[in-house]
């Protein structure tokens, strides 16, 4: 294949979440969050509470995308050669050789992430930015593509370690995965244990995967949502807004610091990929309303105010949609 149209792009998402839904029972959208994320290039934070299939929409996700799978689960006495690779020294030739780390992959979960120290969720860093691994003085390339897929649990604080910052603006969505709705449980309890044996077809390869990437590269976005976007952002700025902002300023006295230029760079990479899946090549102001919560609502910190009122990062989000006019 030398070029796909958006067409054929739209075509292809349908038979993804069609493949897909043999094995995970009302998953859509965070099927096609995912999806997304990944054409754009970025990686994902992906939080729930045990058993709602996350370790399997990850695994699935790869089988169906034909991407090679590895899982580290994370934990407090996991050191950072335990994720990268390490050097080994052997007796018989007196040299050191080396081995490579799980994150040696294309596709890569990283469980329960926040349950490993912060010396190791470091070690994440170059990989994940810069899509390469030192290890003694020698750098090594990750194979391409490479996607990182994090969970956490958001209930149990027992015996683990907050993100840092950096290592948040890394994840380009953050996705927060629900219990099913009834209909949806019924079917899952019903085919308890099943799902991971039922087989689904391998749509892509490398080279397919290239080939979505560049077409969403030529999706155009007009200037008035740039503009768009960058008022989103603003308005996470608690020191960026005019006095006279009175609505804005009721919400973000709940915030201590908001989005980074990388958030708009994030949303607008997002938006395009929704477009392309869609079969369009412009970007509409729905996706861009579409992706905002996933994009922001790690990378905005609130106060102490906001914990007092019991008010949520998508709350202030959501408002913060409602507040700023659609061009």
């Amino acid at each position: 294949m030398e070029k796909l149209t958006f067409e054929q792009a739209k075509k292809i998402s349908e038979r993804i979440q069609s493949e897909a839904a043999k094995r995970l029972v009302g998953q859509e959208k965070l099927v096609n969050d995912i999806l997304t994320a990944f054409i754009a290039g970025g990686h994902v934070l992906l939080e729930g509470v045990p058993g709602l299939a996350k370790t399997l929409t990850v695994k699935t996700f790869s089988e169906i995308l034909n991407l090679d799978f590895k899982r580290i689960q994370f934990t407090p006495d996991l050191l950072p050669a335990d994720v990268t690779g390490t050097l080994i020294y052997d007796q018989n030739t007196g040299k050191f050789s080396v081995r490579k780390g799980p994150v040696f992959t294309n596709v890569l979960l990283a469980d329960e992430i926040n349950r490993a120290p912060a010396k190791v969720q470091s070690a994440m860093l170059e990989a994940m930015e810069e899509k390469q691994v030192t290890i003694g003085e020698t750098t090594y390339t990750l194979p391409a593509p490479f996607f990182v897929l994090a969970t956490q649990n958001p209930v149990e604080q027992e015996g683990t370690y907050n993100l840092p910052e950096a290592e948040l603006d890394r994840f380009l969505v953050k996705l927060v995965i629900t219990y099913p709705e009834a209909a949806n449980e019924k079917l899952i309890v019903k085919t308890a244990g099943k799902a991971p044996e039922i087989p689904v077809s391998r749509l892509l390869n490398t080279e397919h995967i290239q080939l979505l990437r560049d077409l969403s590269e030529t999706v155009n976005c007009d200037d008035k949502l740039i503009d768009y976007i960058v008022s989103i952002l603003n308005v996470t700025r608690p020191s960026k807004l005019e006095k006279n902002q009175d609505a804005a300023h009721d919400i973000t006295r709940y915030i201590t610091f908001g989005a980074s230029p990388r958030a708009g760079i994030a949303l607008l990479q997002c938006a395009k990929v929704t477009a392309m899946l869609n079969g369009r090549d412009f970007v509409l102001p729905e996706d861009i309303k579409s992706n905002a919560l996933n994009v922001l609502r790690h990378r905005i910190q609130l106060s102490y105010e906001a914990a007092a009122d019991n008010i949520s990062a998508d709350e202030i989000i959501s408002r913060i949609m409602e507040i700023i006019p659609v061009p």
